[in-house]
């Protein structure tokens, strides 16, 4: 009877352990193309006899999108520009940066990200949960992992442009961009200056400068 317990309790552990690390819920068809039509909210995916080829092409990549104070241009492409990829736990971003663009620190709390260098040359790294840093220069053909949840960075090094194509393992990774998250969500000041030891005028200046990055 103590075997029996003990067995149906790995088990459980097994199935809950599944559930809270899957990233997104298996699929229980081949494909559930999101439903655009204004009037068809009875129903999540676009009738399968319907789908065509193009449901699963996207090509709203094909060009950098506009750059920000940073010098980074982010396109993200999920199930709600790109239909085709919903219900399929992953989604995608096309990265430019221009010549000392920065990726600002930033995690996704929902996903891992693989960042793939189709061009230039950029510094890029992560922060575990221990306060290392892992971080060097990649180039053109080369792939950096982020383990999902975890503070990430990017900077172009280089001389020239530089363009990553990152994607996750889910369909809302979901990111929270740090200066954004400290600075603009509205943190008494009180509290930010005393956790980074700075005057009301110096938090005032940073709310400013990167309350929006």
């Amino acid at each position: 009877m103590v075997y029996k317990t003990v067995v149906l309790f790995v088990v459980l552990l097994f199935n809950m352990s599944y559930v809270i690390f899957a990233s997104d819920p298996d699929p229980v068809q081949d494909f559930c193309i999101a439903n655009t039509e204004p009037a068809s909210h009875s129903s999540q995916c676009k009738n399968s006899s319907l789908a065509t080829v193009e449901d699963f092409v996207f090509s709203g990549i094909k060009v950098p999108g506009k750059f920000g104070p940073t010098g980074l241009s982010g396109v993200s492409v999920n199930s709600n520009v790109f239909p085709g990829l919903n219900t399929l736990g992953m989604s995608f971003v096309r990265a430019d940066f221009k010549v000392g663009g920065v990726n600002v620190p930033h995690f996704h709390p929902r996903a891992t990200e693989t960042a793939f260098v189709l061009e230039g040359k950029i510094y890029s790294g992560f922060v575990d949960t221990n306060n290392r840093i892992f971080a060097k220069v990649i180039e053109k053909g080369e792939v950096m992992v982020f383990p999902r949840g975890l503070l990430h960075f990017q900077m172009n090094v280089g001389d020239t442009p530089a363009t990553i194509l990152g994607s996750f393992d889910s369909q809302n990774p979901g990111s929270q961009r740090i200066p954004a998250a400290i600075f603009g969500s509205g943190i008494k000041d009180k509290l930010l200056e005393k956790a980074f030891g700075l005057s009301s005028k110096e938090i005032s200046k940073l709310k400013k400068k990167l309350g929006s990055h």
